[in-house]
């Protein structure tokens, strides 16, 4: 067993002077009745390999709550006044594209991804699963659908054998069906991803309690790792150890997952470009932890195959722009740094991010200057991947109520994803826990094809 102890809190009330919530503890390795060796070897058991040719990632941004589409990339100038809004478009450096004038970073690169106008097929349900599946949360298989990330693990195995290739990286909120970053679902809890901002997971078997704010003293948490290692080699029980067990040790005693997620090894240049958010839940949604952009980045560089994160809260019934207009500029920087960073660093051919919420929102204002859910018709924006982007794809009427050209569906997305990181739609089947084979997506959804055509 290895504890290292945190900084002893004001007014702890247990006995050895230090909260449960201020330590890290790796030891019994379990997750449910499984051990982590168990979980390699079952992943062995189930011809699960690095893909070795490559390695494709993508990082997925969820919006909880909503985003209001109408007031972000396709704003409504035509449209009667309680259905505009407050906010101006502004030119984008694609001749004709114009967004929101609170996201001018990200219209001075809007060459570099692609806005979707007419998602449809939502629910009017606040849950980040079909974000995270491609698929309702309804009639699900035995065992429920797995996520991206999932699939990814299952498919392709890691990266890199010291990096988790499935990380979700939301925090705990109120409304916890927006944290969620997905799981193994028919696929078993080997595939689920690791997760350092929750309790309950895989990080019950890696780095217990490690959330990202508190990696800042990196020398003891590295220091307390090797003496773990050489405490465990002096007493000759890693020559005892199979290959199952030797990789979960060399998981969990390795730095390479630490230093991904510790940003002290980041040019403080870099870090800066990404800024600063705010820790604190928003009411029952998420922080904004500006951070989360730019671990995403060294995850996937690191090795992870997805990558999920939450970033603020959407859902706004009441008070919808002065809301906004503070979170779109957050927004704009973290995801406006994330991309050029992609890019500055070779990766924006490898690495695909998708950025939307569970539904969109009302055209009309309501009487407390909101919108509410409209599951009808939203927003979704694509970059990297080596897809084709400068564009825009689909259109709403005037209102900005309904899907007028092109409606895409979510599992055209994910049929996009996949295709970009090597995976045939049309071919590469998962067998859920009836034997059965399930395709990737449903429905037959085919790949964007003015994306990857």
């Amino acid at each position: 067993m290895l504890t290292l102890l945190g900084p002893k809190p004001p007014g702890s009330g247990y006995c050895d002077g230090v909260s449960r919530r201020n330590f890290l503890r790796i030891g019994a390795l379990g997750l449910g009745g499984m051990t982590l060796p168990q979980l390699i070897e079952a992943e062995a058991l189930s011809g699960i390999r690095s893909a070795g040719n490559g390695h494709k990632a993508v990082i997925m941004v969820f919006l909880p709550g909503g985003p209001s589409h109408q007031d972000m990339f396709d704003l409504k100038l035509d449209a009667p006044r309680e259905v505009r809004g407050e906010f101006r478009p502004i030119p984008t450096n694609v001749k004709g594209i114009q967004i929101c004038e609170h996201l001018p970073r990200l219209a001075g690169m809007m060459d570099k991804m692609t806005v979707i106008r007419s998602m449809v097929g939502a629910f009017d349900d606040h849950d980040a699963f079909q974000c995270l599946t491609g698929r309702p949360n309804r009639n699900q298989p035995p065992g429920g659908w797995p996520a991206l990330g999932a699939m990814l693990s299952k498919l392709q195995g890691p990266a890199n054998e010291q990096i988790p290739p499935f990380v979700g990286l939301s925090p705990k909120m109120g409304e916890m069906r927006w944290a969620r970053s997905g799981d193994g679902g028919f696929l078993g809890a080997a595939h689920s991803p690791f997760q350092p901002n929750k309790g309950g997971g895989k990080e019950d078997m890696t780095l217990n309690g490690v959330t990202l704010d508190r990696l800042g003293d990196r020398r003891a948490l590295l220091g307390a790792l090797d003496r773990f290692r050489r405490d465990v080699d002096s007493t000759g029980m890693m020559d005892g150890l199979d290959a199952y067990n030797r990789q979960a040790f060399g998981i969990l005693t390795s730095s390479k997952l630490a230093s991904a997620l510790d940003l002290k090894n980041e040019d403080p240049k870099v870090v800066a470009r990404y800024g600063k958010g705010d820790p604190r839940n928003r009411d029952d949604g998420g922080p904004k932890l500006m951070e989360q952009f730019l671990v995403a980045r060294r995850l996937v560089e690191a090795g992870a195959r997805c990558v999920t994160l939450a970033f603020s809260r959407w859902d706004h019934h009441g008070d919808n722009f002065n809301a906004l207009r503070q979170d779109l500029p957050l927004l704009d920087q973290g995801l406006s740094a994330l991309i050029a960073d992609l890019h500055d660093r070779g990766l924006e051919q490898d690495v695909s991010v998708v950025v939307w919420g569970e539904f969109g929102r009302s055209p009309t204002i309501n009487k407390d200057a909101g919108r509410d859910h409209w599951p009808r018709v939203s927003c979704a924006l694509l970059a990297g991947g080596g897809m084709k982007h400068g564009q825009v794809i689909g259109s709403t009427d005037r209102l900005g109520g309904e899907a007028a050209e092109r409606p895409v569906q979510f599992g055209e997305v994910f049929a996009t994803l996949y295709q970009t990181l090597g995976l045939d739609v049309n071919k590469v089947t998962v067998t859920d826990l009836s034997g059965r084979p399930q395709f990737l997506v449903d429905n037959g959804c085919q790949p964007i094809r003015e994306l990857v055509g």
